[in-house]
């Protein structure tokens, strides 16, 4: 498979590993509120969405944007390839996925008021929240390699 299409692929499957990796860290108590729980109060907050169709649908409207969002970040994947062919992949995809923590997390969702923020959060928070970025990036890149033809 080309390395684009592979790399959306990873991202898609990456998405929903990160969320089972969320469900159950939240439901056996080793996360404590998680990401996507922040999104869904966020979405309802927004938009008056557990009136409408409950917490479920809320929850699958955030899925839905989750696994956008996975595919959406994985596109760079090839280009972080190219830039350093020889590097660890899973080396590169945790620093990706670091990135993606710093801009989108710590940066961006607190401004949009989707997190209160990482000082705010605490040092367990934002580790969590800091761990499924990681998971999420190095899943994408370790299934895009196994996707893309060589």
């Amino acid at each position: 498979m080309r390395p684009l299409p592979a790399a959306v692929l990873g991202g898609l499957a990456a998405g929903i590993i990160t969320t089972a990796v969320m469900t159950v860290g939240r439901k056996t108590g080793l996360l404590g509120k998680t990401l996507d729980r922040d999104a869904v109060d966020w979405i309802d907050d927004l938009t008056g969405s557990r009136d409408v169709i409950g917490d479920t649908g809320t929850s699958v409207v955030e899925f839905a944007n989750h696994l956008g969002a996975s595919a959406a970040f994985a596109v760079a994947w090839p280009t972080l390839r190219r830039l350093a062919p020889e590097a660890s992949v899973p080396l590169v995809a945790a620093a990706y996925g670091t990135a993606l923590y710093a801009v989108n997390i710590a940066g961006v969702a607190p401004r949009l008021g989707i997190t209160e923020g990482e000082i705010e959060a605490g040092p367990r928070k934002a580790a969590e929240r800091w761990m499924v970025h990681v998971v999420q990036a190095v899943a994408t890149g370790m299934l895009a390699e196994r996707l893309t033809d060589r």
